[in-house]
C-alpha cells in the first residue's frame, strides 16, 4: 500500500482544497493532488530538503524534489504566466539545492492583481501516484487530498466530456494543449515534448494511456499517429507552436527538453542513421536552397536572351558556387556540431579537404580513363605536362607513395571526418590538463584527423561515396522506371521516419552535376498526395470535417505532406495508396523528360523556383499529371463511408 505523507505549505495563506479553485485543469487533478493557497503573503520557502528542478523563466512557477522523491510543482496564481516576469524576484535557480525553510521565490500579489489575474496557489504533488493521502499543513491548518481511487469513488462517475467542456471558453491554443494533455494520461505520463513544423511530438510512459479516438476529435487537431518512438499530434504550421508553448506550461520541467535524445535511445538502427543525418544535414539546406533558387533566376533571365557583363556574371556565380565548392566545410562544421566538437575545427577541417592546391578529385577521376588507355600510371602521368592539375601529388613517405587530391564536392569524406574528429576531440579532453587544452587539444585533432582524412578516410569514403550515389544516380536517370519507383515510395519512405538519408544524396547530385532530379521525382509525390486528400475533403458531406480535411490539405501543396497523410489519407488507406499511384505517375513522367531542379529542400508551388532555367513547363505538366491522378482516382474509386 502507498504510503501517506505530510508537507509544509510553502507559502503563508489560507489552505483551501484543490478542487475548489477556479482553474479547472489544476482543480480536476490533471497536475496532480494537493491543495491551494488563497491570499499568499509573497514568499515561497521550501517545504523540505532536496533540489529545484525547475525555475520556470517567468518566475511564477517552481518544481522541486524532495530528497525523499516527492515531486512538488508550485504555480504562483493563476495565469500569471502572462505577467512575463513581472512583479516576481527569484532567490534561487534550476539545479540548486536547497533545505527546508530556505527563501526560494519573492512577489508581489499586489501587481498580481493589479495586473488582473488571481492571487491563489495551487501546490500539488506531480508524482502523486507513487503516495496515498497527501496533507499539506500550515499554521494549524490542513487540507488533506486522498489516494487517487477513493477520490473518484467519493465524487462518482466523471465523464472526459464533462471534463474537457471546461476547456470550451479558453483561447484556442490553451484549449487544445489542456485537452491533449488529459488525453495523453496527464502530466505524469509525459516524458518530454517538443514540435516540429507541423506536429506536437511526445515522449510518453505508457501508451496505452492515450486515449487517441479522444485526441482525433479535439477541434484544432488535424490527426495523430506513432513515429520514430514519438506520439506525434498533428496542428498545423504555426499553430503548433502555440500549443506546445502552452502545453509546457502545464509541466514546466518538460521545457529543458530532450525530446530528440528519448527518442533516439528508442528507434531502430535504420531510424537512428536517419534522424542523424538529418541532424547534419538540415542545417547546410537552407544556404543550398538560396542557392538553387538564385541559380534557377539566373537561368530564367539568361534564357530569354538577357546579355550580362562577364564580371557581373562572375559574381553571380560567385554566389551560385561557393556553397558547393566549399561544401566539405559545411559538411564538417555540422557534424561537429550534432557531435559534440568545436564547429571552428570542423571548418577548417573541411576547409583542408578542399584547399585550392590539391586537384580536384572529380577531374582526377574524369582524366583516370584517359591515362589508362595510355598505359601510363599516375605517377607517371603527373609528370606529364598535359595532366598538370588533373593527377593526384604524389606524396613520398618512404615505403609508400600515397595519391594526394581534393575532395570538393564531396559528401561522405566529410562526413567521416566530422564525426572522428568530434570524437577524438572529446577523447582529448578527458587527459589533458585545462592549462594547455585551449592550445593542445586543437592542433592534435586538426592534425590527427587532417592526416587520416587524406590517407585513410578521403580515398576511401570517396571510393564508396562514387559506388553508392553514383549506382543511384544511374537509377535516377533510367527512363521510367527509376522516377516510377521512387514517386510511388517516396512517401511511404516519409511514414517510416527515415526520409532524411535522401539529403545526402540530393547533395551530392547538386555538387557533382548541378541540378537535383530527385527533387522533380519527390515532388509529385507530394502533389499526388494533396490531390488525393483535396479529394477525400471534396466528398465529406459534414462540414466540419471538410473544413478540417481542406485545412489539412493546403499544406501539401507548399511541400508538407505529414497533415494530409496522417490527418487523412492514411487513416483511410485507399486515398493513401491512390496518391502513391499519382507519385509513381508523376514520377515517371518527370524521368522520361529528364527534368531536375536547380536546387532542393523546396516542392510543389515554392519548387517552381527551382525550375525557371528553361524547365518550368515541365515541371507544371508533372505536377498536373501526379495531382489529377492521385485525385481522380480517389474521387471515383473512394467510398467516403469506408
Amino acid at each position: 500500500m502507498a504510503k501517506d505523507i505530510r508537507i509544509s505549505s510553502p507559502l503563508s495563506g489560507k489552505l483551501v482544497p484543490l478542487n475548489s479553485i477556479n482553474d479547472p485543469v489544476f482543480a480536476s487533478g490533471a497536475m496532480g493532488r494537493g491543495v491551494a493557497v488563497q491570499d499568499p503573503k509573497g514568499q515561497v520557502f521550501s517545504p523540505f530538503d532536496g533540489e529545484i528542478t525547475v525555475f520556470f523563466p517567468t518566475g511564477h512557477a517552481i518544481g522541486l524534489k524532495s530528497d525523499d522523491g516527492i515531486e512538488l510543482l508550485i504555480h504562483v496564481g493563476m495565469d500569471t504566466v502572462k505577467m512575463n516576469g513581472e512583479g516576481f524576484t527569484p532567490k534561487a535557480e534550476a539545479g540548486d539545492k536547497i533545505k527546508r525553510g530556505q527563501l526560494l521565490l519573492e512577489f508581489s500579489p499586489e501587481a498580481i492583481k493589479k495586473a488582473g489575474f488571481e492571487t491563489t496557489t495551487p501546490v500539488v504533488v506531480t508524482n502523486h501516484a507513487e503516495f496515498g493521502d497527501i496533507t499539506v499543513e500550515l499554521d494549524g491548518q490542513e487540507v488533506t487530498a486522498k489516494a487517487a481511487a477513493e477520490e473518484a469513488a467519493a465524487a462518482g462517475p466523471v465523464e472526459d466530456d464533462d471534463v474537457i467542456k471546461q476547456f470550451a471558453g479558453l483561447p484556442d491554443a490553451e484549449r487544445v494543449a489542456k485537452s491533449i494533455m488529459h488525453y495523453v494520461g496527464g502530466p505524469d505520463n509525459v516524458r518530454t515534448a517538443e514540435h516540429c513544423a507541423t506536429r506536437l511530438r511526445l515522449i510518453v510512459n505508457d501508451k496505452s494511456k492515450i486515449q487517441e479516438k479522444k485526441i482525433e476529435n479535439i477541434e484544432g487537431v488535424k490527426g495523430q499517429f506513432f513515429a520514430a518512438q514519438q506520439y506525434q499530434i498533428i496542428c498545423g504550421t504555426g499553430f503548433v507552436d502555440k500549443v506546445t508553448e502552452e502545453f509546457i506550461k502545464l509541466k514546466p520541467a518538460l521545457a529543458g527538453g530532450g525530446g530528440k535524445e528519448a527518442a533516439y535511445a528508442e528507434m531502430s538502427l535504420m531510424q537512428k542513421i536517419s534522424r542523424t543525418l538529418g541532424d547534419v544535414f538540415v542545417p547546410i539546406i537552407p544556404v543550398l536552397v538560396a542557392t538553387g533558387l538564385f541559380m534557377g533566376c539566373r537561368g530564367a533571365i539568361l534564357s530569354m536572351g538577357s546579355e550580362w557583363d562577364p564580371n557581373f556574371l562572375l559574381m553571380t556565380q560567385v554566389l551560385t558556387d561557393t556553397a558547393f565548392a566549399f561544401l566539405p566545410a559545411l559538411v564538417c562544421w555540422s557534424t561537429m556540431n550534432k557531435f559534440g566538437g568545436t564547429a571552428v575545427i570542423g571548418i577548417v577541417l573541411g576547409l583542408m579537404l578542399v584547399f585550392p592546391g590539391l586537384p580536384n578529385a572529380y577531374v582526377v577521376g574524369g582524366a583516370a580513363a584517359e591515362i589508362a588507355e595510355k598505359g601510363l600510371t599516375w605517377v607517371e602521368a603527373s609528370a606529364l605536362p598535359e595532366y598538370a592539375g588533373k593527377t593526384p601529388i604524389p606524396l613520398d613517405l618512404g615505403f609508400v607513395t600515397i595519391p594526394l587530391v581534393g575532395y570538393q564536392g564531396s559528401v561522405l569524406p566529410a562526413l567521416v571526418l566530422g564525426i572522428f574528429a568530434a570524437k577524438f576531440q572529446q577523447f582529448l579532453k578527458t587527459f589533458i590538463p585545462d592549462m594547455i587544452d585551449l592550445i593542445v587539444t586543437p592542433f592534435l585533432t586538426l592534425t590527427v584527423s587532417m592526416a587520416l582524412g587524406f590517407l585513410v578516410v578521403g580515398p576511401i569514403m570517396h571510393g564508396l561515396e562514387s559506388i553508392v550515389f553514383g549506382a543511384v544516380q544511374n537509377f535516377l536517370t533510367i527512363p521510367v522506371v527509376g522516377g516510377l519507383i521512387i514517386g510511388g515510395l517516396q512517401q511511404v519512405i516519409v511514414i517510416f521516419g527515415v526520409h532524411h538519408v535522401f539529403s545526402a544524396l540530393e547533395i551530392y547530385l547538386l555538387s557533382t552535376q548541378g541540378s537535383d532530379p530527385f527533387n522533380a521525382i519527390i515532388t509529385c509525390a507530394t502533389i499526388a498526395q494533396g490531390g488525393a486528400a483535396l479529394a477525400v475533403s471534396l466528398k465529406t458531406q459534414d462540414p466540419r470535417k471538410r473544413a478540417l480535411y481542406i485545412s489539412s490539405t493546403v499544406p501539401a501543396f507548399l511541400g508538407i505532406t505529414e497533415p494530409a497523410i496522417f490527418g487523412i489519407n492514411l487513416r483511410l488507406m485507399k486515398p493513401f495508396m491512390f496518391g502513391c499511384v499519382g507519385g509513381a505517375a508523376g514520377g515517371a513522367v518527370s524521368s522520361f523528360l529528364g527534368l531536375a531542379g536547380t536546387g532542393m529542400g523546396i516542392t510543389v508551388l515554392p519548387g517552381m523556383l527551382l525550375y525557371m532555367n528553361g524547365q518550368i513547363v515541365q515541371y507544371i505538366i508533372v505536377n498536373v499529371i501526379a495531382f489529377a491522378v492521385g485525385f481522380a482516382l480517389t474521387y471515383v474509386l473512394f467510398k467516403h463511408d469506408e
